[in-house]
């Protein structure tokens, strides 16, 4: 049995001076521009779409939101950022969502550690997201859906999460966390780690205790996450009989999904996108 991850919260206590990043990154990451030709840029028409202030216990941090203009409430999905923080290709994919009828809130993990989107090196990059604990992040995510209840535009009895590369760890271990969530989307979030006081536990640690079914999409050419540990994954969710999934997408490498980079697949991006959606409407969030 494992014990129940807010059981090892460290301690977090900040002041409001204390937040670094206040407001969201403008266009792209630093360490991932020049962005490909084959980078995707959803306009806003009906919708309605911007940088948001999410009230946390120790002040406020900056998501970005993104909602069909008229009616209402929709089903919620919390998009969980890559390693590079919210920037331009995280806001975008909450425009997609909001196309398709979601109310879609991306809150700045990152917030009181750093400002990822100004670095270039990825060392420097590592430092910050390293002090990140696994229990803020799953107390800032619970803050956000308090956010999107309270808007009245949001209807948090369908909730989804989706995360990307370190998000997708996070989808993980957020569908451990809230007995809330009706489901989870998880691109190529890293499954096996070495434990540490801030991030305490990993994905394969708690297939046993996932709260909400997962779909794990990951690619067969990641040169970060083995095909070994996505097996491990799998018969882990397979002898926990939990109704979660792994497609494994062969030759793929990693970040097939961001467009706005040279990983960028086509094929499989489209192809997740609409198992995501699928998945989703499946279990309750559409």
């Amino acid at each position: 049995m494992h014990e129940d991850l807010l059981s090892l919260r460290p301690k977090f206590d900040f002041n409001r001076r204390e937040f670094v990043v206040t407001t969201l990154a403008a266009g792209f990451a630093l360490a991932v521009q020049p962005v490909t030709a084959d980078t995707i840029t959803t306009d806003t028409q009906d919708i309605e779409a911007g940088e948001v202030k999410v009230p946390v216990k120790d002040g406020e941090i900056p998501a970005y939101r993104a909602m069909p203009a008229k009616g209402g409430p929709f089903p919620v999905v919390l998009v969980v950022q890559e390693i590079f923080g919210v920037h331009e290709h995280i806001k975008d994919i909450c425009r997609r969502f909001a196309k398709l009828g979601y109310f879609a809130i991306a809150p700045e993990m990152y917030a009181r550690q750093g400002d990822v989107s100004k670095l270039t090196d990825f060392q420097e990059i590592f430092k910050i997201v390293s002090k990140v604990p696994d229990a803020q992040v799953m107390a800032d995510l619970d803050s956000a859906v308090a956010y999107a209840k309270a808007s009245g535009k949001a209807d948090t009895a369908k909730l989804g999460i989706t995360g990307f590369c370190w998000g997708g760890r996070i989808v993980w271990l957020y569908s451990a966390h809230n007995p809330n969530l009706k489901a989870g989307v998880a691109w190529y979030g890293r499954l096996v780690g070495q434990a540490n006081d801030l991030q305490p536990k990993y994905p394969i640690d708690i297939a046993a205790d996932l709260k909400a079914p997962v779909l794990g999409l990951y690619g067969g050419a990641d040169q970060g996450i083995p095909v070994d540990t996505v097996e491990k994954m799998r018969e882990a969710i397979k002898a926990a009989k939990k109704p979660s999934e792994i497609v494994l997408y062969p030759d793929t490498p990693h970040g097939f999904y961001a467009d706005y980079r040279p990983s960028y697949t086509k094929d499989k991006a489209d192809d997740g996108w609409k198992k995501l959606q699928e998945w989703f409407k499946k279990n309750g969030v559409a």
